[in-house]
């Protein structure tokens, strides 16, 4: 669906698709209000303003276009090909605020993991919650093993089209935060292999801040199952907020992260993570069903859980 001009109206306005008893259907973000059709032209689920694409036969919408760019045409610094190893600290070129916390360096960890204190060599992950020492964002905390094959590399912008991006997506995924993106950091684990096997994963984490806003997007391209260990989500010092993204403590079922998602693009999980709510449109982990939730499996301090469902008539629903 592409879009050049398109004036803010009155009237009534959908734009999407619909399926015979709505078996599956989409909505358009913002689509759906008159007032706010303009900015059609600048919304996109494929980084190409104007445009939205899907994959309509029955088979999942996933594929590189989550993926933010990254490798050496991206200008990615690459870490060690060393087992169990780490990128050297890397020095923030902006701050950036988790739950409270304000970093100005972070580490990427080989084995699937971003610290912001120390390097991590750690290959079997901790269940979270864990209440550990230290905060950690795990794209797949797993075995994994780059000194076989595979790349990891790591990228940080402070202007240009990522930033234009990062705007967008967090801009529609929270709609009623006052958002643009000062910098972005982006780390890619591309086709690394589980530890001794030629199974391999493909996800990405990107921190995005501004103003005094902090979300997180983890990408997920083609993940092998495995029998290992496995942990996505994150987790901070004394597990004062954590979330586990469904299933993916399962080495079975990790294969499935390329499909399920909490803002209604397969494969993509969004999270604020500055200290206010997490809030967005949550999917199941077989991709069963999705709806608009606040803090859904989220945990505060006190490790209750919130589940606040609202009527989603009118907000993406997918039953499949």
């Amino acid at each position: 669906m592409n879009y050049g001009n398109i004036a803010a109206t009155g009237r009534t306005v959908e734009a999407g698709f619909d399926t015979i008893n709505s078996t599956n259907y989409f909505v358009i973000p913002g689509s759906n209000n008159g007032s706010s059709v303009s900015n059609l032209n600048t919304s996109s689920n494929v980084n190409v303003p104007g445009r939205w694409v899907f994959r309509v036969d029955g088979g999942p919408q996933t594929g590189s276009g989550i993926f933010y760019p990254f490798g050496l045409s991206a200008g990615d610094a690459i870490n060690p090909a060393i087992d169990d190893s780490s990128s050297s600290v890397i020095t923030l070129l902006s701050p950036f605020l988790f739950f409270g916390r304000t970093y100005q360096q972070i580490y990427v960890n080989n084995n699937g993991d971003l610290t912001f204190s120390q390097a991590s060599s750690v290959f079997t992950p901790y269940s979270f919650p864990a209440y550990g020492s230290q905060d950690i964002v795990a794209g797949l905390w797993t075995d994994l093993n780059n000194g076989a094959s595979g790349v990891i590399s790591y990228h940080q912008y402070i202007n240009g089209s990522v930033l234009t991006r990062a705007t967008q997506d967090i801009n529609s995924y929270f709609p009623n935060l006052p958002f643009t993106a000062s910098w972005v950091f982006v780390a890619t684990w591309d086709k690394v292999p589980y530890h001794l096997s030629t199974a391999e994963t493909t996800f990405q984490v990107v921190l995005i801040s501004g103003s005094n806003y902090s979300f997180i997007l983890m990408n997920y391209g083609n993940i092998a199952a495995t029998e290992r260990t496995v942990e996505a989500g994150f987790d901070t010092i004394s597990s004062t907020n954590y979330f586990v993204i469904p299933g993916s403590n399962n080495g079975s079922s990790v294969s499935s992260l390329n499909t399920s998602s909490n803002v209604n693009v397969p494969g993509r999980w969004a999270f604020r993570v500055d200290s206010g709510q997490l809030t967005g449109v949550f999917f199941n982990s077989n991709n069963n069903y999705c709806n608009t939730y606040n803090n859904t499996y989220y945990h505060n301090y006190n490790n209750t859980y919130y589940n606040t469902f609202y009527n989603i008539s009118s907000i993406y629903n997918t039953a499949r």
